[in-house]
């Protein structure tokens, strides 16, 4: 005879509940390992890239083209031109013999000085030396001639008259020289400044050389320099714009137009020293300025515009806005809607920032630039 042993938990259907546990146990940590194996495998996996958020990105604004009103001005060409103050009253002086050495000079730049006062003076002791001797000599033909004359009616005639001749030479050549000697003193003129001084004591001076210049500094006239195709537009009388160095901008007239070509003057010139040719007022357009400041001086440098034309109330638009296509001059109109359109213009008056509009555009409207 054989015994089953039954414990507390061995009836048959405590068993088959315990069988159900351990199987819901296994199912659920197999889910779990699985679980963690997705999730250790999403770890090793690259992230995704981020997308980047470009709203806070400005864009560049494609530029515009500036607009321009149409408006009316008075309209000036002007030439243009540059030079300094001169004098009315100015002469530069110079000696007119040739090869001689300067002895003594008197003066000094910016030194006044007075009518006949002596300037300078050339080394002549070589002629001096020369006429004491001559004037010797013809002394002795002096008393010649004298006892010729107590004799004229004993003497062939044709022999009395190369006499004459030949003692009328004598003193002619006395005459001559002691001129030359004269030449070489040099006084003033007129009493003024001496504003230009070109030599020094022992050179050696060419004739016509320019020594010094002398200048009535209180009267004093705007000269001026420019182009000969600019020159051939201008006249007597035409209104200059004159702006003189720390002085100020003037308005005057011309005066006088030059007389002399100095368009291929360098400046330079001959004896020792660099010397240079002297100015001339004909060499300058010369303008007449009224009521000049005391400030303004000899020498001072200046520009001039002169007005060859002038128009008033005139349409006009910047050069930047006027188009070209071969003959075709027209513009761009801004509307007020934003459009844009084409117009042909006819061009009048231009300078160097305005165009005159003959027909095409009104006052007002916008243009728009290239």
């Amino acid at each position: 005879m054989s015994m089953k042993w039954w414990t507390a938990y061995s009836s048959p259907n405590h068993a088959n509940r315990n069988a159900r546990q351990r199987g819901r146990l296994v199912s659920t940590l197999i889910a779990t390992m699985a679980l963690s194996v997705a999730i250790t495998g999403c770890s090793v996996l690259p992230d995704e890239p981020e997308e980047e958020d470009f709203s806070a990105i400005e864009l560049p604004k494609i530029s515009e083209k500036p607009t321009y009103e149409v408006t009316t001005k008075t309209l000036e060409t002007k030439v243009q031109g540059s030079g300094r103050m001169l004098s009315l009253t100015e002469k530069t002086l110079y000696f007119t013999l040739e090869g001689k050495r300067l002895k003594k000079l008197y003066i000094q730049p910016g030194q006044q000085v007075e009518e006949g006062q002596l300037i300078a003076e050339l080394d002549v002791d070589d002629l001096k030396k020369t006429l004491r001797t001559q004037s010797l000599a013809f002394k002795q033909q002096e008393l010649q001639m004298k006892k010729t004359l107590q004799t004229k009616d004993e003497m062939d005639a044709l022999e009395y008259e190369q006499a004459v001749l030949n003692f009328e030479q004598a003193r002619q050549g006395l005459i001559d020289m002691q001129e030359e000697i004269d030449k070489a003193v040099l006084t003033a003129p007129y009493s003024g400044t001496v504003v230009g001084l070109s030599v020094q004591e022992g050179s050696q001076i060419k004739a016509y050389d320019a020594i010094c210049t002398i200048a009535d500094p209180n009267n004093l006239v705007v000269a001026a320099t420019m182009s000969r195709d600019d020159l051939e537009k201008v006249a007597i009388g035409m209104e200059v714009q004159v702006d003189i160095n720390n002085a100020g901008k003037f308005t005057g007239k011309v005066k006088q137009m030059p007389t002399t070509d100095t368009s291929n003057d360098n400046g330079g010139g001959g004896g020792q020293g660099g010397n240079q040719a002297p100015l001339r007022l004909d060499q300058f357009l010369l303008v007449d300025v009224k009521d000049l400041p005391k400030t303004v001086t000899r020498g001072t440098p200046l520009s001039i515009g002169v007005v060859t034309n002038r128009k008033e109330n005139v349409v006009v638009i910047p050069t930047v806005a006027l188009r070209t296509i071969g003959a075709r001059a027209y513009v761009q109109i801004a509307e007020a809607d934003g459009t844009k359109r084409e117009v042909d213009v006819e061009i009048g008056q231009q300078t160097a920032t305005d165009v005159e509009i003959l027909q095409g555009l009104t006052p007002g409207q916008k243009v728009v630039g290239r």
